[in-house]
């Protein structure tokens, strides 16, 4: 399937913090989990790719075309955003919203907005500054899905809400996602929301793109040693690359756990998640 999103080199330099040439592409059909620390660049990997702020290197393409003034009106056209923030102002009420939003968007549809509204019992006659914050949040998903993009991009879109709102998000990302040609980026703390919907892994460490994986893969390769301390200097540095220390010795985080143990049969190899990939390179020291 042809790429909905192809980022080359993407740079972007603040006093204390730089985004350092960040390249990964998104498929059709797919869902993208985004993932890293605070501060990792999440976010700035976002707006950069937007042009929300102004990059300082590399090129965005998103659906098919080269991000640019010129054509960033179309583009946007066919685009969905969802900010931790919503960017609606308080007064505005939800008919309010879908008026101004008709004049914004072509394919405006403010049938399917009203759907939305039902679907998550939000009121008609309540200014914004009276939601709570998952009102917010549910307001501007609707709102983002009611001009039918074929992408969206979220940013810690579930970040916040309860447990069964949250579920419900992840119900309308998979409906989404059910029309070929659409394809989800998501920016997300809660690793276990991806590990539900996500079909790729892109993980950012201090600025820097650490990988770009199908997620499958990814846990499917990676693995947890568990050793003696003693035992960290022998390891090979190409497939332990991180380490924590516990009260018995010390887990290792693997790159290749099936490599590792054909060649070291008798070790003690456990599952990864993708939150205990976050975790050993957030918190966890270098071999």
């Amino acid at each position: 399937m042809p790429n909905i999103i192809e980022i080359q080199n993407l740079k972007k330099q603040y006093p204390n913090f730089a985004l350092s040439e960040i390249s990964f592409s998104l498929e059709e059909g797919s869902i993208m989990g985004l993932i890293g620390e605070n501060g990792a660049g999440k976010t700035t990997t976002l707006k950069a790719m937007l042009g929300l702020i102004q990059k300082d290197g590399g090129s965005v393409r998103l659906l098919g075309k080269e991000l640019c003034m010129q054509n960033k009106r179309e583009i946007f056209e066919q685009i969905g955003v969802v900010f931790e923030q919503a960017g609606f102002h308080d007064s505005l009420r939800a008919p309010q919203i879908s008026a101004i939003l008709a004049n914004t968007y072509k394919n405006w549809d403010k049938a399917l907005f009203s759907r939305y509204l039902c679907r998550f019992s939000l009121p008609l006659d309540k200014p914004i500054k009276h939601f709570s914050t998952g009102m917010k949040r549910k307001l501007a998903l609707g709102a983002a899905l009611s001009h039918h993009p074929k992408l969206l991009i979220l940013d810690e879109a579930t970040s916040g809400l309860d447990p069964i709102v949250r579920e419900e998000f992840l119900d309308i990302f998979l409906e989404f996602i059910q029309r070929e040609e659409c394809a989800i980026l998501i920016s997300s703390h809660i690793t276990s929301d991806l590990d539900k919907i996500a079909d790729n892994i892109t993980f950012l460490h201090q600025g820097h793109l650490v990988f770009s994986k199908n997620k499958d893969m990814l846990l499917e390769e990676m693995g947890v040693l568990k050793c003696p301390l003693s035992k960290l200097s022998n390891l090979p540095k190409d497939q332990a690359v991180r380490y924590r220390k516990n009260q018995f010795g010390a887990e290792v985080l693997l790159t290749d756990k099936k490599k590792f143990l054909q060649e070291n049969p008798s070790a003690i190899v456990d599952p990864v998640s993708t939150e205990e990939i976050m975790l050993f390179y957030a918190r966890g020291q270098a071999l």
